[in-house]
């Protein structure tokens, strides 16, 4: 690492700094939803609300905290793809969009104590589900414009970065369309008058959303961090290939596990190694490029 290299503080700074208009845009609305998931959980632990069930103040914590990372981290990430500016605010900008929509409709209603998803009680709760289908389709569409450019165009940027960057969208696409798959099997059982088994089957896939959902961060995370140790780009190569070997393995398994109707803690004893394997693997890869951090301080 070279005295040129700037601190991670600084490095921080300059994401926000250097960032385009739609992408610091995309980092504030990001960080709004974060923090009303954050609010919102203050509130449901000092009234004691319930954390299970479709109609828990819970969906409103989890969807602002998962689509706040997700949208910073998308914004983030996809500043590395390379895009001409009119096709980067249109597909950020509607990303955004749709992140805030999914997530102020589900806080609604989660806030009037109804279901979000699957309920077509009323003309509103019905247009409110549909509106939240149309806004997970329009989300799959963004992503993978994004996705196609990464890959079709080279990253601007280190070849460790380029393969976290791509492998984190693919793996995004991999969450957004378990999601699809949740709301369509949902929808079906919903419309055939049997709500509780809507959520009772959808729900089977959600190990495998949430799983998938964040890999967008942390893969461009560890590449990122990576920067600041003194290894040579070909060990920080390594060390992500590592990384997204691990996530892969650790996707695949609780995908499968998924589709296949068995919870990740009552799963066969193979399943379990290989998923705590691959856990293990993505956290020492973490706990290395933080060694490697600390040692390029020391360095400088």
């Amino acid at each position: 690492m070279t005295n040129r290299t700037p601190a991670v503080g600084v490095a921080l700074g300059r994401i926000w700094r250097d960032g385009r208009k739609i992408e610091r845009v995309a980092y504030v609305a990001g960080a709004v939803l974060f923090l009303s998931g954050l609010v919102t959980a203050v509130v449901l632990l000092a009234t004691g609300g319930s954390w299970l069930g479709p109609r828990s103040l819970r969906k409103a914590v989890t969807f602002g905290l998962s689509f706040g990372l997700t949208l910073v981290s998308v914004a983030w990430a996809t500043s590395y793809v390379r895009l001409r500016p009119a096709p980067r605010r249109s597909l950020l900008g509607v990303f955004a969009a749709a992140c805030v929509v999914e997530v102020t409709l589900v806080s609604a209603q989660a806030w009037r104590g109804v279901p979000s998803h699957f309920n077509f009680e009323t003309g509103f709760d019905t247009a409110v589900s549909m509106t939240l289908a149309a806004g997970g389709a329009v989300l799959i569409l963004t992503s993978l414009g994004f996705t196609v450019a990464a890959i079709a165009d080279p990253v601007v940027a280190s070849q460790s970065t380029r393969l976290a960057v791509r492998f984190g969208l693919l793996v995004l696409l991999v969450a957004l369309a378990s999601g699809a798959v949740m709301i369509a099997r949902g929808v079906g059982f919903a419309r055939g008058a049997d709500p509780e088994l809507a959520y009772t089957t959808a729900g089977a896939l959600k190990p495998l959303h949430a799983v998938a959902m964040h890999a967008i961060l942390v893969l461009p995370g560890l590449a990122w961090l990576l920067r600041f140790s003194r290894w040579p780009e070909s060990r920080r190569l390594r060390i992500v290939r590592l990384a997204v070997g691990a996530d892969a393995v650790l996707t695949a398994v609780v995908g499968v596990e998924s589709f296949a109707g068995v919870s990740p803690l009552d799963a066969p004893l193979v399943a379990e190694v290989s998923s705590a394997a691959a856990l293990a693997v993505l956290v020492a890869t973490g706990a290395v490029a933080l060694a490697g951090l600390r040692r390029g301080a020391a360095a400088r």
